[in-house]
């Protein structure tokens, strides 16, 4: 054995702290020292799990470590030799007595004692601390010390499978709990910090307003846990992130319960605990992905503990000196850090570096977020809203709780912006990259998975995007390209009996694309220029050269064929929702479609994509009170109160969560079409429109499904009811009403439920919700002044009170009724 190992365990022998006695000798050393699996597996340049198995029994160290590995158990028993067992106390008259009944031992060799009663049979229950046996903490007593009840106590090994399922709730029912993953109590391993380290709870779920009761719905989860006794619940394998603060005595404060904590106050030390190989990480979403580094997120009491600035510095000088500050700290344990300092950076080990193993963490900086240059912002632009507390102040607990709700949602972690956190996830759920291993090398290399999406321009000349040179050349001859769009500021006429209704109430579709994108076959690869195709019936992703001039439409609705609504005036391209939604509504005949680009190849890309989304987005908004199934009236008041969060910490995480989901399907949709205005040209073909996630025509798809999916419901709903509404934005309508509810609008059956494929209110996908009513007086003076009403969407409440004082008319300061995000939800 190498004199450098012993010198590292001589080194952390000299390190440990004084904790509580365990009976199981390995677990009852290392409590007892205060140390973690960790710091022992970095000392012996191993895996904490081959610790843990050391001390489970289920693997024994290896001929070369087991000589170090002895060393250091005799040294922690020489500083902390067992305690010896008292004798049970005798009182004629005891307050609390221990029943006339042997000590018995189970069949794993560990005590399971008779528990202190009191004189009335009651067991004697005391605040909850470590059980002598397991670490775990318990409020029952035998002999006066913490002990669990018989059979529940066991030093638990790791339970790889059971991680999983608790670091994907998105996946099980939603809990009306704090949307962080929060293990309590804590596992064996960890229990030495449980009893140092001041631990923040996550907060309790509050009920949410709603017009009546109403339970949230549980869901299945898709591989359920395996069932447990009922006792201490196991801690989750790894963690995305844990917040790191300081509590007012000087000691470290964790958000999760067990967490190791630094061993001291320094710079220095803080450094050292990064290293320690602690448990954070993402774990892959797919088994042909990748995961990802964790993260600790400071607080601004850990800024000051470790004598860091309390903002981000503002000079070149001063921002120099705290980089050197910090590589140096970082130096004394074998660290590095990034290149440059920020909100977010890196703090890394080499492999071969002294002081421990390769490890790799991401650290924020809570209160430095939306401070620094551009670039800097730019990379931690998505975690400034998810650190932001209600009050406004960027928060470092509230950051850990949402990140890891996020990550368990989604099953990545926040990017820098909601569309490159599309593509992650799109990347992360749907790997295009495989790693295969040569059999006669034993090298890695990595290959395309079947049906991945290609790099390099691949693009068609009429859907290659605003930007690209083959869309400029098309224009500037004066050929047509693709324009599949969300309905733009399209309006008619009011009718003789639209006009004399009193209101115009205002619904909007909810995560309208979610609605379109689950089964949606999409282009995957490049695509073949055709003459006279072949009709299939929609089942070929592509786009199609079509007349539909000359066919007749509902004059009450949108044209379903145009962003703008009105007819078109000759031939174009159009994607395959649209031509067979003309084809089988509207009797278009396919065989006069002369050429067409079509994908080599179609799949539902973005089917698992759309169910992480959705997942998340259904959980957050339940937690809100809207969930799946709600009675119209019912759902009308529990929407009124959803962003009503007060103090509750988990709705207003929900409520956060909520629009960061919605606005990263709308940013991963968009994204296809990314005109990155920031880069020139040339940059910008060489970085954007050669990767693989620049698909303009792939976003016409979703694009167009969305829109004829809403047609589609606003056709059957004037189909079943004569009603239609007057005037559309994107996926907000307009409708004329006789009361300031959309009650009216709602096609039913005979039992009072909701037709299917028509006009709804809900918040699932593709239902709707009530924006505002508005005086159809004030819509018509609109109209009048050649306004779309949409822009006074707004500006009214729900029953129709103004909320502003400005004029309708004025430009700019008016909303377009799609504010910043498709839907609105």
């Amino acid at each position: 054995m190498s004199d450098d190992l012993f010198n590292s365990v001589d080194a952390l022998l000299a390190a440990v702290n004084t904790g509580l006695p365990v009976p199981a000798e390995r677990v009852r050393l290392r409590l007892a020292a205060g140390l973690t699996p960790a710091q022992i597996a970095a000392a012996l340049r191993v895996d904490s799990a081959q610790v843990l198995g050391w001390e489970d029994g289920s693997a024994v160290p290896g001929q070369d470590i087991a000589p170090a590995y002895a060393r250091l158990l005799a040294g922690l028993a020489e500083r902390f030799p067992a305690p010896e067992q008292p004798a049970a106390p005798v009182s004629s008259v005891p307050q609390a007595f221990t029943a006339p009944v042997p000590v018995q031992e189970a069949a794993d060799g560990l005590v399971v004692p008779v528990l202190d009663q009191n004189p009335d049979g009651s067991l004697v229950m005391g605040p909850a601390a470590p059980c002598v046996q397991c670490g775990q903490p318990s409020v029952y007593r035998a002999q006066g010390r913490p002990m669990h009840l018989g059979g529940f106590c066991r030093p638990a090994a790791p339970a790889p499978e059971a991680a999983v399922v608790t670091q994907q709730p998105a996946l099980q029912a939603p809990a009306p709990t704090a949307p962080a993953p929060v293990a309590a109590p804590a596992a064996p391993a960890a229990a030495a910090s449980v009893a140092s380290v001041s631990v923040r709870p996550a907060p309790t779920a509050s009920p949410a307003p709603s017009a009546r009761p109403c339970p949230v719905p549980a869901r299945t989860a898709t591989r359920p846990a395996a069932q447990r006794p009922a006792g201490p619940a196991a801690a989750p394998r790894w963690w995305p992130m844990v917040a790191l603060d300081a509590a007012e005595d000087g000691t470290w404060a964790l958000d999760i319960p067990g967490f190791p904590a630094p061993a001291g106050p320094k710079l220095g030390d803080w450094f050292a605990w990064l290293g320690t190989g602690l448990p954070l990480r993402v774990e892959r979403a797919h088994p042909a992905g990748r995961g990802g580094d964790g993260m600790v997120c400071l607080t601004a009491g850990t800024l000051k503990q470790l004598g860091l600035p309390a903002a981000l510095p503002t000079t070149e000088k001063a921002l120099t000196a705290l980089q050197a500050k910090l590589a140096k700290a970082a130096a004394t344990v074998g660290m590095e850090i990034s290149d440059q300092i920020g909100p977010s950076f890196h703090a890394f080990r080499r492999a071969g570096s002294a002081g421990g193993p390769k490890t790799s963490v991401r650290v924020t900086v809570a209160p430095w977020l939306g401070q620094g240059d551009g670039r800097q912002q730019a990379v931690s632009a998505l975690a400034a809203p998810l650190a932001t507390a209600p009050d406004g102040t960027k928060d470092g607990l509230t950051l850990a709780r949402r990140f890891r709700a996020f990550t368990a949602d989604l099953g990545v972690a926040p990017g820098a912006t909601t569309a490159s956190t599309a593509m992650l996830l799109l990347d992360a759920v749907r790997p295009r990259v495989e790693w295969v291993k040569d059999q006669v090398t034993g090298e890695w290399s990595a290959h395309p998975r079947e049906g991945a999406l290609p790099s390099g321009d691949l693009c068609v000349p009429p859907a290659a995007g605003a930007r690209h040179p083959l869309t400029r050349e098309l224009l500037s001859k004066g050929e047509a390209v693709c324009e599949e769009e969300d309905y733009k500021w399209w309006a008619r006429p009011l009718t003789d009996e639209e006009a004399r209704r009193p209101w115009a109430v205002a619904v909007d579709v909810c995560a309208s694309y979610l609605s379109v994108t689950d089964s949606l076959r999409l282009p995957v690869g490049p695509y073949k220029y055709v003459e006279n195709p072949a009709w299939d019936g929609g089942k070929t992703a592509g786009l199609w050269w079509c007349d539909f001039t000359g066919i007749e439409v509902d004059p009450l609705l949108p044209h379903p064929a145009t962003f703008h609504g009105q007819a078109p005036t000759g031939p174009g391209w159009y994607a395959t929702p649209t031509v067979a939604y003309m084809a089988t509504t509207y009797g278009f005949d396919p065989s006069t479609i002369t050429a067409a680009y079509l994908a080599a190849h179609t799949a539902p890309l973005l089917k698992e994509w759309t169910g992480r989304i959705r997942g998340g987005y259904k959980r957050t908004y339940a937690n809100l009170g809207l969930v799946d199934g709600q009675a119209p009236e019912e759902f009308l008041a529990a929407y009124a109160a959803h962003k009503d969060v007060g103090t509750d910490p988990v709705r207003a995480d929900a409520l956060v969560l909520a629009g960061t989901y919605k606005n990263v399907y709308k940013g991963g949709i968009g994204k296809w079409a990314d005109s990155a205005r920031h880069l020139d040209d040339q940059v910008w073909q060489e970085k954007v429109a050669a990767a693989w996630s620049y698909d303009p025509a792939l976003r016409f798809q979703v694009i167009a499904a969305a829109r004829i999916a809403a047609h589609r419901r606003l056709r059957k709903t004037l189909l079943l009811t004569g009603r239609a509404p007057f005037a559309v934005n994107v996926d907000s309508y307009l409708y004329a009403a006789d009361a300031p509810s959309p009650l009216e609008l709602l096609p039913v059956k005979d039992d009072g439920t909701p037709v299917p494929g028509a006009l709804r209110l809900g918040i699932a996908p593709g239902s709707h919700k009530h924006e505002s009513s508005i005086s159809l007086t004030a819509v018509v003076e609109a109209m009048e002044r050649r306004e779309h009403p949409s822009k006074l969407v707004h500006h009214y409440t729900t029953d129709g009170t103004p909320i502003d004082q400005e004029q309708p008319g004025t430009d700019g300061a008016v909303s377009t009724g799609n504010d910043d995000e498709e839907g609105g939800n």
